[in-house]
């Protein structure tokens, strides 16, 4: 039987501040939950329909009602499956390997797709402003669609980090040189800005590479590219290299 306290902690987690008090997040449907429980990530509690529960990879579970599922999930449609898993510690990033920086990312999708495309293109490191969006959030947990048990997220001052590593730094910026032009190295670290506003002032400083996705429409009219979509296009020509 699901408990008022049970519900309570579970929709509190949808919350940062909840989250880092009990040191827990929320993973819900039943593709998701099986990516994390076939991982290295701690499970804490696993809730489950009855008509599901043969689809989980997991002996103990909790079954719950469809009512209670409801009451326990963020998703308009809920899929079956809700768990919680403990928040892992982090060794130190590197910063000798190729890492994706986030400078201020603020969508939950947008990290959540960005954390697969660095899954999809075998990006392990990934850097994080610490005015980015939390991973945890339920909302990118759900759009990484499991990603974010093989891709190691780190929040830190980027100043700092950068700075610290002898790679090169690249970043899409407008006045930068023609992407499918430029020669790029297999190690580098690539800076990704805010959705409204780009990269930092602070950081641009930092960046020594500048590249251009160029617009091949007859129109020109398109003012610039989803983050998501343009970390997309310029880790497909870091890894092609």
């Amino acid at each position: 039987m699901l408990t008022k306290n049970g519900i309570k902690l579970i929709k509190s987690l949808g919350v940062k501040k909840h989250r880092l008090q009990n040191n827990l997040f929320v993973v819900e449907g039943v593709k998701g939950v099986n990516e994390f429980l076939n991982s290295n990530f701690e499970l804490e509690k696993l809730y489950c329909t009855i008509d599901f529960k043969h689809a989980i990879e997991y002996s103990k579970f909790e079954e719950i009602t469809d009512s209670e599922l409801n009451k326990i999930s963020n998703l308009s449609s809920p899929n079956k499956a809700i768990a919680l898993f403990k928040i892992p510690t982090y060794l130190e990033p590197k910063n000798t390997v190729f890492s994706l920086i986030l400078d201020g990312i603020n969508d939950p999708g947008n990290l959540g797709t960005i954390i697969r495309l660095c899954d999809w293109f075998g990006i392990k490191q990934l850097i994080c402003s610490k005015d980015t969006v939390d991973c945890y959030n339920p909302k990118v947990t759900q759009a990484t669609m499991g990603s974010l048990t093989r891709v190691d997220i780190h929040y830190c001052n980027l100043d700092s980090f950068i700075k610290n590593s002898k790679l090169p730094v690249y970043a899409a910026l407008i006045h930068g040189e023609n992407v499918y032009k430029t020669a790029l190295p297999k190690k580098a670290l690539l800076v990704m800005g805010n959705e409204a506003n780009g990269i930092s002032e602070p950081i641009q400083k930092l960046i020594k590479n500048q590249l251009n996705i160029p617009r091949f429409g007859n129109e020109q009219l398109t003012e610039s590219l989803n983050v998501a979509t343009a970390t997309a296009i310029l880790l497909s020509e870091f890894c092609r290299t």
